[in-house]
């Protein structure tokens, strides 16, 4: 993403884009990380050649969080790093729990229990030899950081996910590793958005027909982080949802909140931006109806997505919802047969048709986006007067409109692209180009991004009791479904 930022101007637009997926191999999945590498210096050269290599002032990289890559003492990468949805860390959580207990690890990290999380892939990896013969690990962005200017280091925010950070202090947790068996010497120094990384080794700028030295900064290089902070909202009283393939869904808050309570509604304190916190449920999201497409088309002709969304707005609302966040739903595979097996397990209608399935998983995303906003409010003691939804969800008007019914809230949809727009605005803030901290920045995302609002339609009374269907599904034991 090439972004152009002056006096109450932002412009952003998409010089390249490529797709990510898991690779299966030998029974594990993996990123494929240096096809990554590649598409980002193949990136970088769009983007020079559309700005011109003298017009650049940074780089910057977000990704997703938790997963991460092992450099050895030459600093040579061992391996391709694993992916977090690999199913080998199911069975890292008792392990974690029976050496710390649940409620001292929430109080130190105060990061939700998931066995996708950094701690779970660590533990799951104990005594391999690719973590024996490791000395430092960078999660993704800090990994593509490193192979730019040779500079090894450990953002914030990302760091944040790996459940391995204490976030009253904002250090790594090393008591913590050590109770754990994970050695601190694998975690390098931290940095903060706006931080410089380093500047463009001369490899990787030739390959990027870049000139050697442009900075590389910090961003909040979880992309959630820079998607909050690109969220164009005003003053305090806002929730948040950044929606694609998983939905984050929750409010920005001066400090975490580390109760009892907190913990069991399973909510998570990620560090962002300007020492905020990010108080969210991570919720599974558009990852249902992504993996529903291709089983589609394999048995008919493709059908847009945007299609699909139209046809399911015609479809009954609520006549069949599921607990998105059930892990039968985690891997890959046939999600159209997992949905019609825990709908028929739970005496609800089976949806069939792709129509009937779309509108099946958009209701039921909309319900868990209800019950994190709710829940968010309630256990921060914090109010909501509006629902900000960025990221590619912001282009499902369905799921936006349904959003706003279940919630009971007006919903704000855009910018789509608000990672990136955070990412931008972060590197431009560090340039002097935005004043005012993070209001400066949304500030400007409103007066110049398009936005779509979508009030509320008629009582939540349905959306509460479809709640309750789901809730009751979960004291059922029904959904041990193979993957």
């Amino acid at each position: 993403m090439l972004g152009q930022v002056g006096p109450g101007s932002l412009e952003v637009r998409r010089v390249h884009r490529f797709a990510n997926a898991p690779v299966a191999a030998g029974g594990h999945l993996f990123t494929d990380i240096l096809r990554l590498h590649g598409e980002l210096l193949t990136g970088l050269r769009a983007a020079a050649a559309a700005a011109g290599p003298a017009e650049l002032a940074s780089v910057a990289i977000d990704s997703w969080g938790v997963d991460y890559g092992l450099l050895d003492a030459d600093g040579e990468l061992l391996g391709n790093p694993r992916h977090y949805r690999d199913p080998a860390t199911d069975a890292a959580v008792p392990v974690i729990s029976a050496r710390v207990p649940a409620r001292e690890l929430y109080a130190i990290t105060g990061i939700q229990q998931l066995p996708i999380n950094t701690l779970c892939q660590l533990v799951a990896a104990a005594g391999s030899s690719r973590l024996r013969q490791a000395a430092t690990l960078l999660m993704l962005p800090d990994l593509l950081g490193y192979w730019l200017t040779g500079s090894a280091g450990a953002e914030v925010t990302n760091a944040s996910t790996t459940q391995l950070l204490d976030v009253t202090t904002r250090m790594w947790a090393t008591g913590l590793m050590e109770r754990l068996g994970i050695p601190p010497s694998l975690f390098p120094a931290l940095r903060a958005p706006g931080d410089v990384v380093g500047s463009l080794l001369a490899g990787p700028a030739a390959e990027a027909a870049l000139p050697a030295g442009l900075p590389v900064l910090a961003v909040g290089s979880h992309d959630t982080a820079s998607a909050v902070a690109g969220t164009p909202a005003v003053g305090p009283a806002f929730a948040f949802i950044s929606c694609g393939t998983w939905s984050l869904v929750g409010m920005e808050l001066a400090q975490p909140v580390l109760s009892s309570a907190s913990q069991q509604a399973n909510f998570t304190n990620e560090a962002g931006l300007d020492g905020t916190i990010r108080y969210l449920r991570n919720v599974m999201g558009l990852w249902l109806l992504q993996e529903s497409v291709p089983v589609w088309a394999r048995s008919g002709p493709t059908v847009p997505v945007s299609r699909l969304v139209v046809s399911a707005g015609r479809e009954t609302r609520l006549r069949s919802v599921v607990d998105v966040d059930d892990p039968v739903f985690l891997a890959p595979g046939n999600m159209p047969a997992r949905i019609a097996a825990v709908c028929r397990a739970t005496g609800q209608a089976v949806p069939g048709p792709p129509a009937e399935v779309t509108r099946c998983i958009l209701d039921s995303v909309a319900l868990a986006h209800r019950q994190a906003v709710i829940d968010a409010q309630q256990l921060s003691g914090r109010h909501a007067d509006v629902v900000h939804l960025v990221g590619g969800g912001a282009r499902n008007r369905l799921l936006c409109q349904l959003t706003a019914d279940a919630c009971g809230l007006p919903v704000i949809a855009g910018p789509v692209e608000a990672t990136a727009i955070g990412n931008i605005l972060t590197q431009a803030r560090a340039h002097g180009l935005v004043a005012g901290g993070l209001p400066g920045m949304r500030d400007l995302i409103r007066a110049t991004q398009p936005l779509r609002h979508y009030r509320p339609r008629g009582s939540t009374a349905p959306w509460a009791a479809a709640a309750g269907r789901v809730a009751g599904q979960r004291e059922v034991d029904t959904f041990q479904i193979s993957r």
